[in-house]
């Protein structure tokens, strides 16, 4: 499929420009004319290299463009600017060609009728069935401006919370990185060098540098084995993660792991708990909201506790009924539920809660960085002492008794 930029007449006279995807030119033709556009201009956009994102990986778009689209279009609609006309601007602004094709897409077909909410929901892999009820429901009481907004908000704290996590992440995976980076070059270079000469003068070795050296002739001539190893442990795993047992039963594991367990509580409880309240605020009913976070919140185990409870709430049982009874729901989180039902403010209660969770979740992630760097340094002591231990002392010896 080719990529190609127009500049059209619509029916009106109006100039309108856009990207459509086609195979050849002459399809791409036919598809504006379909729309009833007198083409001005059509012109097919260079093949984009490996490097400039032709993997399909690079091709998606990310989640930071999708907040400037609801923040741009909610402010152009805002300011009374046609919905079609601020979707065909948007078409300009945007730098990632796969969103801007996406978008002219959705333009072209709100122009021919169709509404905003129906368009969005064609691109799921853009725009979550999450976004789709929001753009609906705003759209059914007059104040899309108003949804979109608050959706931008919302958007946009989720993208901050996954920035920072990321952003903190880098300098110990960095660290990380370059350590195995030089214990692999040490380990295939360097010692098989050093330990020739221990290994040639036939003294007896101690078991650290026997270890050393069979792991430094692993790395060297058999590295094609542990290649397979780790091909195979991720062939595995994806394997598992694909049934419903095996999907659960990492999910499990992850909020049970020693440290690391907590934090993806809180992550996945902000996300829970912040999904709710907007969606509850945009006039979504209860059932439908929880069906809805059940496929976002991101965990097996959280995603069966939600859809139980619907069943539990159309019994006319209280939301918090089952979380209640969970041991992976924090007690704070259903204590504020009920309280938010009781008092008919579930929505801005959940609002509270999930930015109190996403505090916790960036001190989390303070402490855990500010851990990791007292450990690295501890580790890297330690590949220091078993070095003079399996080589330098050795060696030492070796010549005292020269």
């Amino acid at each position: 499929m080719a990529i190609f930029d127009y500049r059209a007449k619509d029916r009106e006279g109006n100039n309108v420009t856009g990207v459509i995807e086609a195979p050849t030119e002459n399809v791409a033709a036919e598809l504006l004319e379909d729309r009833k556009y007198i083409i001005l201009t059509l012109i097919q956009r260079k093949k984009a290299t490996i490097f400039q994102g032709s993997i399909g990986m690079l091709n998606r778009v990310p989640l930071r463009e999708v907040v400037i689209f609801s923040r741009q279009l909610s402010v152009m609609i805002a300011t009374a600017v046609p919905i079609v006309q601020a979707l065909r601007i948007l078409v300009k602004q945007t730098r990632n060609v796969t969103f801007k094709i996406i978008i002219s897409e959705i333009a072209d077909e709100v122009d021919g009728g169709a509404k905003l909410s129906t368009s969005l929901s064609r691109y799921p892999q853009v725009f979550s069935e999450f976004f789709v009820h929001m753009i609906r429901s705003g759209e059914t009481t007059g104040k899309l401006d108003e949804t979109l907004i608050y959706l931008a908000d919302q958007l946009e704290k989720d993208y901050d919370l996954q920035s920072k996590i990321r952003g903190a992440m880098i300098y110990p995976a960095f660290i990380m990185t370059a350590l195995v980076a030089v214990g692999l070059v040490m380990m295939i270079f360097v010692i098989p060098k050093l330990t020739a000469v221990l290994e040639e003068s036939g003294a007896e070795l101690p078991i650290t540098t026997r270890i050393l050296i069979w792991t430094s002739n692993f790395l060297k001539n058999d590295w094609w084995v542990l290649i397979l190893a780790i091909i195979g442990i991720v062939f595995l795993y994806r394997l598992i993660s694909r049934s419903e047992a095996g999907r659960r039963q990492i999910d499990y594991l992850k909020l049970h792991l020693p440290v690391f367990g907590n934090l993806f509580q809180k992550i996945y409880l902000t996300r829970f708990a912040r999904s709710i309240s907007t969606l509850i605020a945009g006039g979504i009913p209860l059932t439908r909201t929880l069906e809805i976070v059940a496929d976002i919140v991101g965990n097996t185990v959280y995603r069966e506790l939600t859809i139980d409870t619907i069943s539990v709430i159309e019994d006319g049982n209280s939301i918090a009924t089952l979380f209640a009874k969970s041991k992976d729901v924090p007690p704070m989180l259903t204590q504020m539920m009920a309280v938010g039902e009781q008092t008919g403010k579930l929505d801005m209660i959940l609002r509270k809660l999930s930015e109190f969770y996403a505090k916790e979740v960036e001190t989390m992630v303070h402490n855990i960085v500010t851990l990791l760097e007292p450990m690295v340094m501890l580790l890297l002591g330690a590949a220091v002492a078993v070095m003079i231990t399996a080589i330098l002392l050795p060696m030492y010896q070796l010549s005292s008794t020269i």
